[in-house]
């Protein structure tokens, strides 16, 4: 049977099964690869009994269950024995979110005893050795057999004189077992649940990542999440991996219902604030916010209140808790303007025109916020602290707070972020005038952060996925700033 019937074959028969209900409910439906029955069996029986949560399991190799999933798009979770599959599943969009469970290398699997003297990929072509594989179309064991012979030099000998590629691992090591062949590729934590094997290393092959996918389509997002936290978190899912012979990733210690905390910049609320509620609806946890001025927010810190992230206004007050954090990653960019009341009645065109004595200036705090501090380090290059000082009215913390003085008519002109102009509709279509700064300091960086030992680290980095998606960047624009994320 050649390569093409076996894929259709087992892609017809996983499309009869793949069917499950449209409307939400507490019964998901996980497509595993066959080669993780083992631990993810034990997995689901505990699930259910701890939290009363049925998981029906979909068996096939991690190929012929994408290609199910590509015709019908239904169900809760993808688990892949490899984490290309789940990769090509997310670009094509039927997967959400990614979690890395355990690792797999490839091996040779030969009786025990090693009867026929299998040493490397070389004894593969030997005339007295019968070799079996996987589908490469099918499985991941498939697919990686095929490129490690590729690179080997050997696929295109060896593949016409193997007489069945198996769909799945298990009926490769299997038919080792039975005698039927001599040897075949599959993954090292196969061996030891067949009894009357042995594996053979392979030199220079590499690991391949499990990764469990949330389905895009799943009608009970909470609960497939919270299943796949289980999956693969610390004293649930990886416990049974381990168990299993599985070499397991760093993951998040499960909780059914996680926080985290975020201290974010006040300038960033509205660009944050939806990519938050979204979140917070599709994985069903807790996220606690503190939007304030950066220095209030370093200040907590360097007291010790420390948050699990930490999205910062400006790049400068990131760095003065740099030893907090992991490595930063750029968001966005935001200008900042001279914002004045509608018509200008004032005639404020620049910088200057505030030191005019009849102008009432709004200001942000110098060291309670990014906006101050840059504020006046721009102020100074320019030689018009004193001046713009002396007509300062009010002093705050955030721009919002300037922003609602100017609209309330206690001040004529208030420096700000353009995110803070831009914030709501009504501000510069019915109420403002924007007026720019021609000075390369009136410019923020806006960095986000995770802190170091954070507890909930896999939740925290698919928090900032879904900061970083297409809808988030297209929020963060309208309000006025520049996108920086990669």
């Amino acid at each position: 049977m050649n390569l093409r019937s076996v894929a259709l074959l087992a892609l017809v028969a996983l499309g009869c099964a793949c069917t499950p209900s449209t409307e939400p409910t507490d019964r998901l439906t996980l497509y595993c690869a066959a080669g993780l029955r083992a631990p993810v069996e034990s997995i689901v029986k505990d699930y259910r009994e701890r939290f009363g949560v049925a998981v029906e399991i979909q068996y096939g190799g991690s190929g012929t269950l994408l290609s199910g999933l590509k015709i019908n798009p239904r169900g809760d979770l993808y688990l892949a024995a490899d984490v290309s599959y789940v990769d090509k599943a997310r670009e094509l969009g039927l997967v959400a979110e990614m979690i890395p469970v355990a690792r797999l290398a490839p091996v040779l699997v030969v009786r025990e005893g090693n009867p026929t003297g299998v040493r490397s990929l070389d004894d593969l072509t030997r005339a007295d050795v019968r070799v079996v594989l996987a589908n490469p179309e099918a499985a991941a064991i498939g697919k990686m057999s095929r490129r490690l012979l590729e690179a080997h030099g050997s696929w295109a000998e060896l593949e016409p004189l193997v007489r069945v590629f198996k769909p799945t691992v298990h009926e490769v090591a299997n038919d080792v077992r039975l005698g039927n062949v001599d040897v075949g590729i599959v993954w090292d934590a196969i061996v030891p649940q067949h009894d009357g094997l042995e594996a053979v290393p392979i030199a220079g092959a590499a690991d391949m990542s499990i990764t469990v996918g949330v389905l895009t389509k799943t009608q009970n997002s909470p609960a497939a999440l919270r299943f796949a936290r289980y999956l693969s978190g610390e004293g649930a899912g990886l416990s049974v991996f381990e168990r299993e012979g599985y070499r397991v990733e760093s993951g998040d210690p499960f909780e059914p219902s996680p926080e985290i905390t975020l201290f974010c910049g006040a300038m960033l609320s509205p660009g944050l604030v939806p990519a938050i509620e979204r979140f917070r609806k599709r994985e069903g946890v807790e996220v606690r916010t503190s939007f304030q001025g950066c220095g209030l927010l370093v200040a907590q810190m360097k007291q010790g209140v420390m948050p699990g992230a930490y999205v910062s206004c400006d790049e400068s007050f990131m760095q003065m808790v740099a030893d907090r954090f992991e490595a930063p990653t750029l968001l966005t960019r935001n200008a900042m303007v001279i914002l004045v009341r509608k018509g200008n009645p004032k005639n404020i065109h620049g910088v200057d025109d505030l030191a005019r004595p009849d102008v009432r200036v709004g200001l942000a705090h110098e060291t309670h916020s990014a906006l101050g501090h840059l504020t006046y380090v721009w102020l100074d290059d320019m030689k018009q602290r004193d001046a713009v000082v002396a007509n300062r009215a009010v002093e705050s913390a955030t721009g919002d707070f300037l922003v609602n003085q100017l609209r309330a008519g206690s001040l004529d002109a208030v420096v700000v972020y353009r995110s803070n102009a831009l914030a709501h509709q009504a501000n510069v279509e019915e109420h403002f005038s924007v007026v720019d700064i021609d000075h390369a300091g009136a410019r923020a960086a806006q960095p986000y952060a995770i802190a170091k030992g954070a507890r909930h680290h896999r939740l925290l980095e698919r928090f900032f996925d879904t900061v970083r998606t297409a809808e988030s960047r297209r929020v963060f624009e309208s309000v006025g700033f520049e996108w920086g994320a990669p």
